[in-house]
Parts: structure tokens; C-alpha cells; sequence
């Protein structure tokens, strides 16, 4: 592939380069090049999109760090709650073409059947990054700003709570660059959008979705002025999530995810199997001595998980 033609795929992604910056959480260290780590309050992570000079755009190292990162988490007993957020002066402009086209457009093989073969594999690769997000126990809040493009509605779509600033826009951008949007984004974005007419038309159109539209299509549950009202808000709301028992959390987003995917009846089903073994928890009576007693849920002292 030359230079030109990667030039020309690149020319859709949105704005100026952006001037690096340091963390909004507070500059923590961390131990990616794509991600930024930080704690912010007890119990809560932040996870932040760390390539602001290439607009967050998605390279070979994000890919990987992505899952290590969330399968770090998962197992994390000191973790509650995900904020997922992004350095600069937008979310993502999605997949760094320049970077990838490597991996996606020259793959090894030495026949149609081995190089399909290998791309199969390198898809699979790709979607798990994030899958991971889905899988992992702990809830995501996923705070946007400014364009939300491809390989980020993709990830958007993998969290549990979305929201945005009034700038924010999203892009299913892949039929522009010649594909199918094949990580996530035509398997999620109609679970979580209910009019699958206008999935479509977003899919196969590629326009731009702006805040308000992206609020009464449900794509996002709250809009704000800007992003520091915004993360002000995913952290009080991650604070509000990580009060809670963490046996109750993490049992609700899984149940809810797997509800999502199965029949009410199986999704009962699988609550009831849950609850056998879940119900037995301190947290239980915890919970109720501290409703009796009309205090919240957060001045409890909830085991590690």
C-alpha cells in the first residue's frame, strides 16, 4: 500500500493535531503508551485514552494494551468501578490507518484459504479488545468528548454508561474506508439503540451524530456543557456505584449483559442459578440493617471482592 493511499484514508479524521497534555485525572504514570492509570477516589479507576498529539487515534499497542489493562482490573479486588475517559481535545478519531495497515491490508499467507485464515485471527484479536470491557465485572462509565469516531463507537458501545459533552459527535465511519465495522459496533450499537432504522441509516451512511441526537436515541444517557462538568459527574456517579455492595454490582452488570444476549426465561434462569450462592453475602443483612437505620449504602464497610 503507498504512502499516498494511506495519506487519502487518513485525510477523514477529524480536526488538528493536538497538543500533548498531561492527564486530566492528574498526569499519573503509567505503564502504557496508549493508556493513562490513575485513581481518583477509593475503589474507582480511570482508564484514559493517552495519544492526544494523534488525536487518541487507535495503534498496534492499543490493541493489546487495551486487554491487559481491563483483565488487570477485572481481577483487581481494590477496584469497583471503571471512568473511561480521553486526553485532548476529542475521544478518538479511531483507528490509526498509518499504523495498521500493516496488519490489516498485508497479511501473511501463502494462499487465499491461509491469508483469509490469518485475518480471521487478527478480526478475532481486534474484537476482544473490546470484549474485554464487557467481560469485565466491574462497571465502565465512558465519559466523551468531541468526535467519537469508528473503532470508538465501538468501544462506547461496549461500556455500561455513556456520557457526553454538548460538543461530542459519533461516526460509524467504516463504509467511508471501504469495510464493514467489524469489532463491535453492528452487534452492539442495535442492543443499545432502540430504532434499528436508524442504526442502519448510521451504518450505512456514515453521517455524523451530534449530543442531542445521541441523547434521545439513547446512545447516551446524559449530555453536558463541557468536560469538566462531565467528569465531575462520572466520577460522583462511579463514587455513587462504588458505595454500593460489590457483590451486587458486579452481579448486576453481568446479569445484565447476559440478559441482554438470552430469552427472559433463560435470563431468569441463570439470575436464580446467581443468586443460590449469591444471596448467602454479609452484604445482605449489611445492606438492610443500614435501610432500616435510613443511612447510605456508602457508609458501609463492604469486603474486597
Amino acid at each position: 500500500l503507498s504512502l499516498k493511499v494511506l495519506k487519502v484514508l487518513l485525510s477523514w479524521l477529524p480536526g488538528q493535531a493536538a497538543v500533548r497534555a498531561m492527564s486530566s485525572s492528574g498526569g499519573a504514570v503509567s505503564p502504557y503508551t496508549t493508556l493513562s492509570i490513575s485513581h481518583p477516589a477509593e475503589s474507582i479507576t480511570q482508564v484514559e485514552l493517552n495519544r492526544p498529539e494523534k488525536r487518541n487515534a487507535m495503534n498496534r499497542a492499543f490493541w493489546s494494551e487495551m486487554v491487559e489493562c481491563f483483565n488487570e482490573i477485572a481481577g483487581d479486588p481494590s477496584c469497583r468501578v471503571v471512568v473511561f475517559s480521553a486526553a485532548g481535545k476529542v475521544f478518538t478519531a479511531g483507528i490509526d490507518l498509518m499504523d495498521m495497515a500493516g496488519d490489516v491490508l498485508n497479511p501473511e499467507g501463502d494462499d487465499t484459504a491461509r491469508v483469509a485464515w490469518n485475518v480471521k485471527k487478527i478480526i478475532a484479536k481486534y474484537q476482544e479488545t473490546f470484549t474485554v470491557i464487557e467481560k469485565c465485572p466491574k462497571p465502565v462509565v465512558v465519559a466523551i468528548h468531541g468526535a467519537c469516531v469508528g473503532g470508538g463507537v465501538d468501544l462506547i458501545t461496549a461500556c455500561d454508561i455513556r456520557l457526553c459533552t454538548q460538543d461530542a459527535w459519533f461516526q460509524v465511519k467504516e463504509v467511508d474506508i471501504g469495510l464493514a465495522a467489524d469489532v463491535g459496533t453492528l452487534q452492539r450499537l442495535p442492543k443499545v439503540i432502540g430504532s434499528r432504522s436508524l442504526v442502519n441509516e448510521l451504518a450505512l451512511t456514515a453521517r455524523k451524530m451530534f449530543a442531542d441526537e445521541a441523547k434521545s436515541s439513547g446512545l447516551v444517557s446524559r449530555v453536558f456543557a463541557d468536560k469538566d462538568a462531565m467528569m465531575a459527574a462520572a466520577l460522583e456517579m462511579a463514587e455513587e456505584i462504588a458505595g454500593r455492595s460489590p457483590v451486587a454490582v458486579q452481579g448486576t452488570k453481568i446479569n445484565l449483559v447476559y440478559s441482554r444476549d438470552h430469552s427472559v426465561a433463560e435470563g431468569l434462569d441463570y439470575m436464580a442459578t446467581w443468586n443460590m450462592s449469591m444471596l448467602q453475602t454479609q452484604d445482605v443483612m449489611k445492606s438492610a440493617q443500614a435501610a432500616m437505620e435510613k443511612k447510605s449504602p456508602k457508609t458501609i464497610a463492604f469486603s474486597k471482592l
